[in-house]
């Protein structure tokens, strides 16, 4: 009997631990899956970020016990810091989101999300929830509940001050809200007509810890031996934790590999106590699907005939099991989930393999496309191309490629009309302040999109099927050799400018430069086109038309503008600059004003966004930027070109080369964030710098950390100060002046509390401390709600001539978000008058 089915290639190409290869499996390893298909067991790991997991409890529960195992991280970990770049929030939200799909494709365990947005360090439970809005996040929870359907749910935290941070907090809460609310058929009612299905997970529990000096596990609690040696996998759960969690690369969370026994721990939240397993009570066999009650034996006789040499051997009884499974009905997401599985075994085991290629990584909206596809069956069973198909397109075939020989053709097709069809779903719309805005509800959850894809109908030993062949840019480098990167759907024209923020000063007659950069995908000419430069206050406008432009090749091609101080003799003090590309008839043109911006690292797949670059205009009060200022770079910040709006020579130093004769021509020194956790050059540099300072210097030393990202390498102060793990995680909250005569409050700006409105995220982190009051001066104070005020943030050392300045105020975050005070109180830093 043949049988079309339509199957997503899940596991038979699933990319491997750096996400650009294209998996391949042992016989161990198909071995190994085909044990996990008798088991029909499910369970569902809480927390709030990536790299909370407990990776070796997944890999446990996912490899040992083979249950189906999920993972819902409540945010993308936006708010977090970035050891390996500068991208920062939504950003870094697309790199995490990666490198947890990178962990669960080692642990194997499945990823979810909500739409929280990580708006950073939160010190209570009832602040990440307002932010957030606590309804939408629970909903979310819920819709996944009830779509994942575990057997047991797991929370990481507790709901209270143990869990260290209001985020995890609150996923506790947000577990044990959901688990009661999932089972409610009165709670969210909206979901169930939309796919969901009311769910009473068997158990909550807490997975107690033991982290640094806090301690939440006893004897008394049900614990899991989570240490064993998996002799089909060649490793330990140990071993395959620490790869999963190292792949947390932006938090420089590389571990070593863990061999030997370990334990875990467990409170019941709700539900029964297990005494032997995690799933004591539930039934995690075939006999939970009606009809299913043979199928263990069937499974169990394939595995007692399986031959490592010969696994197409095992397709035709594969092939007969699939058969029953699709005479049997009622078994609901179970049955459908063992049919999936069932499908990529029986692919998998006959070694056939089918990719989809295109030339290049990004296809233009509307655009003719060549898509080279392939597939090979590398056993000697019979076998059919019998179909292609994408989008409209559908090319009926009947080849019979021998064994082993390899497929090809070529699909010429029309690519999607929307670039929005690869935009990253949760940035499709605009964001709200706590949470991504999904339009669609099928997307909720999901941790990314599906690809593009071509369906291919294959017939193998006379059974059909339908695989869903994601389309990859593949290429060739001569170093890592041959590449698989996602596709994405682009404008034929991309606009980017330069600088993002333009600074005036305050009722002057300056003038600035913006170019304009026209980024071509692909070969292509515009015979009409136009630049129009609008403001959102509708101050300025301007339209220049365009000679012919041409590109002859994928390339950018600049414009240059000369901008007027517009918002001379307003009262406006931010303004934003749209710029756009107009291509045709001037009647009718079509306007292109987005850009793309791609995010390539060697250990998560290419990453792309199309968003607008808008031009923020600052028009301020600012005195200073007579200066020449070097910059000595950390683990990424986009500080400097902030410096140069400024109007200071900013020159960027070689923290390896800091040489006293050569430090000399600066006014000032800054250290970019973190600059003394990478850099253990610096130790070198310590003579250099203090006695640059000591000369009538200042050195700017922005946040560092004594966290997971490694400790401070070398001395940094003039004097014995210490850096603790204090922050204001309110961005609201009212600086309080210790030391309003203070120098860096009065020269050259006056600084208010104005010039601490608009910050974004949080106002310091890493606060200095320990530090001699007699040495430093603490000139500012903040206090988070409920809390003793702080004074930290700021703390300056005259030395010599000179002064030495700690800041954990985070500049890194405003002046790049162009936030006025943070230019102000930056340029009095830079300008600390010499003793």
């Amino acid at each position: 009997m043949k049988r079309f089915v339509t199957l997503a290639l899940g596991m038979l190409t699933v990319f491997g631990v750096s996400g650009q290869l294209p998996n391949t499996y042992t016989s161990s390893q198909l071995l190994q899956q085909l044990k996990r298909l008798k088991v029909l067991g499910s369970v569902l790991y809480v927390a709030a970020h990536p790299d909370d997991e407990n990776t070796r409890l997944i890999a446990y529960l996912a490899n040992q016990k083979l249950y189906r195992t999920g993972y819902l991280s409540l945010t993308r970990g936006d708010g977090g810091q970035n050891l390996i770049g500068d991208e920062q929030a939504v950003e870094l939200g697309l790199i995490r989101t990666q490198e947890l799909m990178a962990a669960r494709r080692i642990d194997g365990g499945e990823q979810f999300f909500s739409r929280a947005y990580d708006f950073g360090y939160s010190k209570s439970t009832d602040e990440a929830l307002t932010i957030w809005n606590s309804e939408a996040v629970l909903a979310d929870v819920v819709w996944v509940i009830r779509r994942f359907q575990p057997d047991a749910i797991i929370a990481r935290f507790p709901e209270d001050s143990r869990a260290g941070h209001g985020h995890h907090s609150a996923s506790g809460l947000m577990a044990r809200l959901g688990y009661a609310a999932a089972a409610d058929p009165n709670q969210f009612a909206d979901q169930i007509p939309a796919g969901a299905q009311v769910w009473q997970a068997k158990r909550l529990l807490w997975n107690t810890f033991n982290f640094g000096t806090t301690n939440t596990t006893d004897s008394t609690q049900f614990k899991l031996e989570v240490g064993q040696y998996l002799p089909l996998l060649g490793k330990s759960l140990g071993e395959l934790s620490g790869e999963s969690r190292s792949q947390h690369k932006s938090q420089g969370f590389g571990v070593s590999r863990q061999r030997g026994t370990a334990t875990e721990f467990f409170t019941t939240l709700s539900g029964t106590t297990p005494a032997n397993d995690l799933l004591d009570g539930v039934n995690t066999t075939w006999s939970r699907i009606p009809g299913g009650q043979g199928i263990e034996a069937d499974i169990d006789a394939i595995i007692a005939a399986f031959d490592h040499n010969n696994t197409a051997g095992s397709v035709p009884a594969l092939q007969a099991l699939q058969r029953k499974l699709w005479m049997m009905s009622g078994g609901g997401t179970w049955l459908a989930l063992k049919r999936s599985h069932l499908q990529q075994l029986i692919l998998a085991c006959a070694g056939v393999y089918a990719e989809a290629t295109v030339s290049t990584a990004t296809v233009i909206a509307s655009d003719s496309i060549a898509i080279r596809v392939s597939a090979i069956n590398r056993s000697s069973l019979p076998f059919e191309v019998k179909n292609l198909a994408f989008d409209a397109v559908s090319r009926p075939l009947q080849v019979k490629p021998a064994s082993n020989a390899l497929w090809q053709t070529e699909l010429r097709a029309t690519a999607p009309t929307q670039i929005m069809e690869t935009q990253p779903y949760w940035l499709r719309q605009s964001q709200g302040t706590g949470l991504f805005t999904v339009g669609n509800q099928q997307d909720i959850g999901l941790a990314e999109n599906e690809p593009l894809k071509v369906n291919l109908t294959v017939e193998l030993n006379d059974a059909a099927y339908t695989l869903a062949v994601p389309i990859r840019y593949r290429y060739v480098d001569p170093v890592k050799a041959e590449q698989y990167q996602p596709v994405y759907v682009s404008n034929p024209f991309l606009i980017t400018n330069d600088p993002g923020i333009l600074l005036f000063r305050k009722n002057s007659s300056d003038s600035a430069t913006i170019e304009v950069n026209i980024t071509a995908p692909k070969a292509t000419t515009a015979s009409r086109a136009a630049i129009t430069i609008t403001s959102d206050s509708s101050r300025y406008s301007r339209r220049q038309a365009q000679p012919p432009m041409q590109w002859n090749s994928a390339g950018t091609k600049s414009v240059s503008f000369r901008l007027p101080n517009y918002l001379k003799g307003s009262n406006k003090d931010i303004d934003f600059l749209q710029v756009a590309f107009e291509v045709g008839d001037s009647g009718k043109p079509q306007s292109y004003f987005n850009a793309m911006r791609t995010i390539a690292y060697d250990h998560i797949p290419t990453q792309s966004y199309h968003y607008q670059d808008k031009i923020k205009v600052l028009h301020l009060d600012l005195k200073g930027g007579a200066k020449k200022v070097g910059y000595i770079p950390g683990a990424g910040d986009k500080v400097l070109p902030a410096l140069v709006q400024m109007g200071y020579q900013v020159t960027e130093l070689n923290p390896n080369n800091l040489e006293l004769a050569y430090l000399r021509q600066f006014d000032a020194i800054i250290t970019g964030v973190r600059a003394y956790n990478v850099h253990e050059g610096l130790s070198n540099a310590y003579d250099a710098l203090m006695a640059f300072v000591s000369a009538g210097g200042n050195l700017i030393v922005q946040y560092n950390t004594n966290s997971n990202v490694g400790p401070v390498k070398a001395k940094m102060a003039p004097y014995p100060v210490a850096i603790g793990r204090t922050r204001i995680t309110n961005e609201l909250a009212s600086p309080q002046f210790l030391l309003p005569k203070h120098p860096v409050f009065n020269y050259p700006n006056t600084i208010t509390p104005k010039d601490f409105d608009g910050w974004i995220q949080e106002r310091s982190i890493y606060h200095a401390e320990g530090f001699d009051a007699s040495k430093f001066a603490a000139p500012l104070a903040f206090a988070d709600p409920g809390e003793a005020p702080q004074s930290g943030s700021l703390v300056i050392a005259p030395y010599g001539k000179g002064n030495f300045v700690y800041t954990g105020l985070v500049f890194f975050r405003e002046l790049p978000a162009g936030v006025p005070g943070a230019y102000r109180l930056m340029a009095n830093l830079i300008e600390l008058p010499k003793h």
